[in-house]
């Protein structure tokens, strides 16, 4: 769960950054972009989290390649990552940050992870009872993870519903675990 406190904590920080400075939008533009870019190419990550390249050049590098680019404040966002050690959290710092400006307007992500594809009448009902529950409009994403066996995972901003049967299971071994025999 680290990573995504991690990710919380910078992308909430850049969120209100932005919003102060009323670029939300061309942020979240760019943060989208820039993903993309490192989901395609992991060089220039590599790169930034290389521990034999020293900080200065890092830094002197992202702000020659991007201060033209991006805006000044997401590029010193970047330079942060880099003296905080924490630009290997970029693509979840990204994919949180775009969850606040979603939910800013309106829009809740909802992550679903199942054991097979759902049935269009189950992302219908899931999404109404999501949509009930925030108040949001929902927009689903649905994950494929064979290893919980069924039920599904809920991801909602920082709340996750766990009712996948392996939840389960291990909460029954943890249980039994706990009984004394004698």
């Amino acid at each position: 769960m680290l990573i995504w406190e991690v990710a919380g904590k910078y992308a909430r920080a850049l969120f209100l950054s932005a919003r102060e400075r009323n670029l939300l939008d061309t942020i979240y533009e760019q943060m989208r972009d820039l993903r993309e870019m490192v989901r395609k190419d992991r060089t220039l990550l590599n790169f930034l989290g290389a521990p034999q390249i020293l900080e200065k050049a890092k830094k002197e590098t992202i702000r020659e390649v991007f201060s033209k680019r991006i805006e000044q404040l997401l590029v010193e966002f970047l330079v942060l990552l880099v003296d905080k050690r924490r630009v290997s959290f970029l693509v979840e710092i990204v994919d949180e940050f775009e969850r606040l400006v979603e939910a800013e307007k309106g829009v809740g992500r909802v992550t679903v992870v199942t054991a097979v594809p759902l049935t269009d009448n189950e992302r219908s009902r899931l999404s109404r009872k999501m949509a009930a529950k925030t108040g949001l409009e929902i927009v689903l994403e649905e994950k494929i993870d064979r290893s919980i066996i069924g039920g599904l995972i809920v991801i909602l901003h920082d709340e996750i519903i766990d009712g996948s049967i392996r939840h389960g299971l291990n909460l029954v071994r943890e249980q039994l675990g706990k009984v004394r025999v004698h």
